[in-house]
């Protein structure tokens, strides 16, 4: 059986370890109790998060028990890496609302039966901590010089680093030496912006308990051209339907650039690897195939087959006259949004967000890339009539990639 420490180093997903020898080998020969943290900093999951989920399936499918961790706890500080300012504080509330959002979505992607996995919030031991008690048996294993060296804290000097946010490595620290005393967890996962607090915790049982554990981080989601995958006009690409519809969500994948197509099937998706070898030999115009499969895959993995089979529905009805486009984007007007029976191109552009405000809406008119059913629209003042939409939805299009369904 292939070992899951090579399946994530052949997609592509491993970054840095503490010890490859040593993680290979023991994932080879037992069990693993193995956590990832999760800090509630939003309602909702993103596609970021989406590779730590895949991370996470990997070795549960291998026949590893994860510990998904919620930052119950450290969200409260909220974590510095990778910001060039201080994170806005949350409530407790929101906290607690936000770590509710997190487990129904995680509840969907992770087998959380009997034994499969554990989920655990870390303010159950961070929020009554006695802070002189904390301080002697953790923070004495800390060193300043070498916390201010990190990366995650060396990029934020120049712009000021608050004693507040200097503490969030120790409590991420301390959640590993729980998690090993707890559970017998050996091994942290993260993304790679976390090599620095993951090296802080394998220290810290070492020094505290005498105790081998292991770190291990992945790649992040970037594109060719090194930048965070997972953003669009919009904002980000959120995994609750609600937030980014299924469709949306298709969308996003299927119009990625040529060049980051095999890397998001490795990483996104569990195709088998000659199957994804197959497709990067693709080229030109071809590639959209590789893009179909790569959207629809994901989709079905974040919300299911049968909406990734609807968003697929919908995309292709956007390329051909007589496909069905129930399960497009769609806008319902309202009676009241029309004034003499007629509503103005740019308040449709707007009441639909494909406009942000009524001047966007006017520079895409201009600039002749806006289309209603397939005619370009070449005046600022055209109009859509009420008893025109009566008998059938108006599709409007901005540029190549984005449409919607005006309907009553």
């Amino acid at each position: 059986m292939e070992n899951v420490f090579d399946t994530l180093v052949e997609r592509g997903l491993v970054a840095q370890t503490t010890d490859a020898d040593k993680i290979r080998e023991m994932l080879a020969t037992e069990n693993v109790k193995f956590y990832i943290g999760f800090d509630p900093t939003a309602d909702s999951l993103h596609v970021g998060h989406f590779v730590s989920v895949m991370v996470m399936a990997h070795m549960q499918r291998a026949g590893h028990t994860p510990i998904a961790l919620f930052g119950g706890g450290t969200g409260m500080i909220g974590d510095p890496s990778g910001k060039t300012d201080m994170r806005k504080m949350l409530t407790r509330e929101t906290i607690e609302y936000n770590i509710g959002c997190f487990r129904d979505q995680m509840s969907n992607l992770i087998d959380f039966s009997e034994g499969k996995a554990i989920m655990v919030n870390n303010a159950d031991w961070l929020m009554d901590l006695n802070y002189i008690n904390f301080l002697r048996e953790v923070g004495v294993h800390f060193s300043v010089n070498r916390m201010l060296a990190a990366e995650c804290y060396k990029q934020r000097l120049e712009r000021g680093l608050s004693f507040f946010e200097l503490n969030y490595m120790l409590m991420q620290s301390y959640d590993f030496l729980v998690l090993n005393r707890k559970y017998g967890c050996k091994l942290e996962l993260g993304g790679d912006d976390q090599w620095s607090n993951i090296i802080g915790g394998v220290e810290l049982c070492r020094r505290s308990d005498g105790k081998d554990v292991y770190g291990l981080t992945f790649n992040l989601l970037l594109t060719s051209e090194g930048k965070k995958m997972g953003k669009t006009e919009k904002g980000a690409v959120w995994l609750d339907p609600k937030k980014t519809t299924p469709y949306d969500f298709y969308q996003y994948w299927r119009n990625i650039a040529d060049a980051d197509v095999v890397t998001c099937m490795k990483m996104l998706t569990f195709i088998p690897m000659n199957e994804v070898n197959e497709y990067a030999k693709l080229e030109g115009s071809e590639i959209n195939k590789a893009k179909e499969v790569l959207a629809y895959e994901v989709t079905k993995l974040v919300h299911g087959e049968e909406e990734a089979q609807k968003a697929q529905s919908a995309a292709k009805a956007l390329f051909s006259n007589g496909a069905d486009s129930e399960h497009m984007p769609t806008t319902v007007l309202a009676d009241d949004d029309f004034e003499n029976g007629e509503i103005s191109v740019i308040d449709v552009l707007v009441k639909s967000g494909i406009a942000k405000s009524k001047g966007e809406a006017r520079r895409l008119i201009d600039q002749g890339g806006v289309s209603v059913d397939d005619v370009k629209v070449a005046s600022i003042g055209e109009k859509l009539s009420k008893a025109k939409l009566a008998d059938a939805p108006a599709i409007v299009k901005k540029g190549k990639k984005v449409f919607h369904k005006i309907t009553l």
